[in-house]
């Protein structure tokens, strides 16, 4: 993938800037060597992974370890990695849609994904050149296995919280820790575990930890809702003696390899629940062609096509969203290596950069993962609750990812946090476009001069979202000030307000784009999934400020906050009970998931 030469953004900048349809990333700039790469990991999940899944539940002894050693054989753990480790040393776009072609395999998605991120970026970023060295080769061919130790009995999102303690014994040779790790994927069968651990109770910091160190025992497998293949255990440290070269990274800065390897992890989990939502959304469609009652398929009644429609219109959105922010990513990173950065440090202050957008789309990457599921279940009916077909295993494997890389509610807040931190910091300048904001909603509505341009109509609608965010947002920063952190209902408000914009917009820019260069009739169902998607995007938004306003103000406030929240979000009607029934013709048609 060349260099791209197109404006590099900032991340949350999205809310106070148009972006050009030209700027933006779809996945129909994909190389052929990335389509490639993609196909071979579907084909390696339908081959390899699938026929194998009620196995894989039952944990036979040795099978997913084999199954990970075969994926490491055929190159897919190295797609991030130099080359000088064995890796293919591919650009992050890349690794993104590995991920999703990964996503569909349930409990090997899951492996795969901790092994490829969790368990070998630390040692890649944050590893001197010895651990490099030696971890970082056989981590690569699947010849080693890894597993990463963050979460313990007290401390899930507050990481920080750990007690597992670490102290150099007399001969300062080993750390000794003392602790316990829960809920660790890969637990079972890993060789190498990166283990958080606090020096004499007080800095945290990173360890590698091989399997075979003495005082390291594991727990029994976890029994789980779902991802039941997964290896999930507890990990216990008694005097466990691990050598002083071992230490990861900077001793006290354990917190910078965690939650930078987390912004990474985020957007990935993103694109694993997009892999795993398509396939979910294929056994919709085949199933309701299949599916006879009242002597027709399923696939004919308007409540079905409703439910395929919307599969395809998040899923289409969110990859949108994803391969968006994706190539924002690598492009930061492409200008942070101009600089002199080194390459380790340039992709993860990229990511750093973008970690809200990030946290934004685990949210929704997850969401409309659970979404299709649970709607694949309703159009299987009854047999959508008989662990003998798909849907069974495909709802309950969902679920965790709500919870993983810290859970939806976490992000949620997380991701207006660094929002309004950037604007503070004078990072980005949400002051001037907010007082704007403000300063609009004192004057007299303007008509404005009429714009027949493309997508006029919908670009003034997300011009209003971004409007209604600022507002909102604006006003709880004033109302709340520093205690803003504790009113969680308002900031979950505004999360859901800009992670639907960003999605949205995202959507948009994508049909934009490939329209310019197709026509439009050719991207008639994409520009009528994008309608959809704004028209439900504007609902939330609507909804969501609603909440925000009733709860922060009252009276005279009140009432101008409600009329600018409706000038903001007003828009004309949509037909989009027929633009659903176009995107779900196609589905049917093809028998697939087509988009």
């Amino acid at each position: 993938m060349e260099v791209s030469q197109k404006a590099v953004v900032k991340g949350g900048e999205f809310i106070i800037k148009p972006t050009d349809a030209q700027d933006v990333f779809t996945p129909a700039d994909f190389s052929e060597e990335q389509r490639l790469m993609y196909q071979t990991c579907l084909d390696f999940v339908a081959q390899e992974v699938t026929p194998l899944l009620e196995r894989l539940d039952n944990h036979e002894e040795g099978l997913m370890r084999g199954l990970m050693a075969k994926a490491g054989q055929q190159g897919l753990f190295g797609v991030s990695i130099p080359e000088q480790f064995g890796g293919l040393d591919m650009d992050f776009p890349t690794a993104l849609r590995v991920t999703e072609g990964v996503g569909g395999g349930h409990s090997f998605a899951v492996a795969f994904a901790a092994h490829t991120g969790i368990a070998m970026l630390p040692i890649l970023y944050f590893g001197n050149d010895a651990q490099k060295e030696k971890y970082l080769p056989g981590l690569t061919d699947g010849t080693l296995m890894g597993a990463y130790c963050l979460t313990e009995p007290g401390s899930g999102s507050d990481a920080l919280g750990a007690k597992t303690k670490a102290v150099l014994n007399a001969g300062g040779t080993h750390y000794v820790l003392n602790g316990q790790k829960m809920w660790i994927t890969n637990g079972g069968f890993a060789d190498v575990f990166i283990v958080f651990a606090k020096i004499d109770g007080e800095q945290f910091t990173g360890f590698i930890v091989d399997k075979d160190t003495p005082g390291l025992s594991l727990g029994n497998e976890e029994h789980k809702m779902g991802i039941k293949g997964s290896s999930t255990r507890q990990v216990f440290f008694s005097d466990a003696l691990v050598p002083k070269e071992n230490v990861l990274g900077e001793i006290g800065k354990g917190h910078l390899i965690a939650f930078n390897v987390l912004n990474i992890g985020r957007i990935k989990l993103a694109a694993a629940c997009l892999g795993g939502a398509k396939s979910a959304a294929v056994h919709s469609v085949k199933y309701a062609n299949e599916r006879v009652q009242f002597k027709l398929p399923i696939s004919k009644f308007g409540a079905i096509r409703y439910k395929l429609a919307q599969q395809a219109i998040r899923m289409y959105a969110v990859e949108s969203a994803i391969y968006r922010a994706g190539d924002d990513i690598y492009r930061m990173e492409q200008r942070l290596l101009a600089e002199g950065k080194g390459s380790n440090e340039a992709l993860l202050g990229a990511a750093r950069e973008f970690a809200v957008e990030c946290a934004m789309l685990k949210v929704e990457g997850s969401e409309v993962l659970d979404y299709v599921v649970d709607e694949g279940v309703q159009i299987f009916g009854g047999y959508g609750f008989s662990a003998d077909y798909p849907m069974d295993r495909a709802y309950r494997d969902s679920r965790i990812n709500r919870i993983f890389e810290g859970t939806n509610e976490i992000n949620r807040m997380l991701a207006v946090d660094m929002i309004l931190k950037k604007g503070l910091k004078g990072e980005i300048d949400l002051m001037g476009p907010a007082q704007a904001v403000q300063q609009e909603l004192l004057a007299i509505p303007s008509m404005g001069e009429s714009d027949d341009s493309p997508f006029a109509a919908e670009k003034k609608a997300i011009a209003g979202l971004k409007k209604a965010i600022l507002m909102v947002a604006g006003t709880a920063v004033q109302k709340y000030m520093n205690s803003l952190a504790k009113e969680q209902e308002v900031l979950t408000n505004i999360a859901d307000m800009a992670i639907k914009t960003y999605v949205a917009e995202s959507t948009l820019l994508r049909v934009e784009k490939e329209i310019a260069t197709k026509g439009e009739e050719a991207l008639s169902r994409e520009l009528d999934m994008a309608r959809v998607y704004l028209s439900d995007t504007i609902d939330i938004v609507e909804k969501a400020g609603k909440e925000a306003i009733a709860s922060m103000t009252e009276g005279d406030e009140q009432r101008l906050l409600s009329m600018g929240l409706k000038r903001f979000t007003k828009a004309d009607l949509f037909n989009v009970k027929d633009a659903r029934r176009r995107v779900a013709a196609g589905l049917i048609e093809a028998n697939d998931y087509i988009y």
